[in-house]
């Protein structure tokens, strides 16, 4: 039975499970990282590719079935029991190039992008499944109502694009919502550390009073100031501003913070 408190719905139907893995463009020898397994439906798709796949299940109640799964897979299954938003993905990719594809559980789907988006390890691709609103909010451009920072960092860092639809009543239980599969793919020009960092603090001020004028919601970053060195109009509001204006008002903070 899924847990509400882990947010779990699972998605057991091949035709589905398949078309992931499809999307994920993964195949023999891949190695790929799979959260939030659960029973095992996308997991099965997965194998199924000749990938190498290791599944991080927090739920202890599926380790049983999972390693029943591992022991029918001729060791192209690792299990490990531990919670996600901590494990070192690095550690277990063991310097390989790491997908990751996954049906995420809804309520820790943002926390993980985020950290697979900024931090240390860098996955070769992911591809996963999200609430739709969620979905949106990474693939958004800027005007649409579902801009936000989530879509600035996911952009910044990686082509962003929705592959796929996926209605509630795939799932078991069904959701309240509709879900959709992101995949995401590095840059090459990915910002660097620190112009990152930056990225992320001009944005959660911007967006952090979204409603109101650059000059203002960015007033304890420099305001106007700052806006006119990185040649962003200090009326415009956060929702507004593309990718390349907000790249410009990070290297403007750092330039002005003598963080270069």
């Amino acid at each position: 039975m899924a847990k509400k408190s882990f947010g779990q719905h699972f998605l057991l139907d091949l035709n589905i499970t398949r078309k992931i893995a499809r999307l994920a463009q993964v195949g023999e020898g891949d190695m790929v990282i799979e959260v939030g397994p659960g029973p095992g439906g996308l997991t099965r798709a997965l194998l199924e590719t000749g990938a190498q796949v290791v599944a991080i299940e927090k739920d202890s109640r599926f380790e049983p079935l999972l390693e029943e799964l591992a022991a029918a897979s001729a060791g192209a299954l690792t299990v490990r029991v531990e919670d996600a938003l901590t494990a070192d993905e690095a550690a277990i990719a063991g310097g390989r190039p790491a997908h990751i594809v996954s049906n995420l559980p809804y309520n820790v789907g943002t926390p993980l992008l985020i950290k697979w988006l900024t931090g240390a390890f860098r996955p070769a691709s992911m591809t996963l499944m999200f609430q739709k609103e969620v979905a949106e909010r990474v693939t958004a451009q800027a005007g649409a109502a579902a801009y936000g920072r989530l879509a600035v960092i996911a952009q910044a860092t990686a082509d962003a694009r929705l592959v796929m639809d996926a209605p509630a009543r795939a799932f078991t239980p069904p959701p309240k919502v509709d879900s959709a599969v992101v995949r995401l793919v590095p840059r090459s020009d990915r910002p660097e550390p620190a112009r990152l960092q930056a990225l992320q603090a001009v944005t959660a001020a911007a967006f952090g009073q979204r409603r109101k004028m650059l000059r203002s919601s960015l007033k304890a970053l420099g305001g106007e100031v700052l806006c006119e060195a990185a040649g962003v109009a200090p009326e415009a509001r956060a929702e507004t501003v593309p990718l390349s204006g907000f790249l410009a008002l990070a290297d403007a903070w750092r330039a002005r913070e003598g963080r270069l």
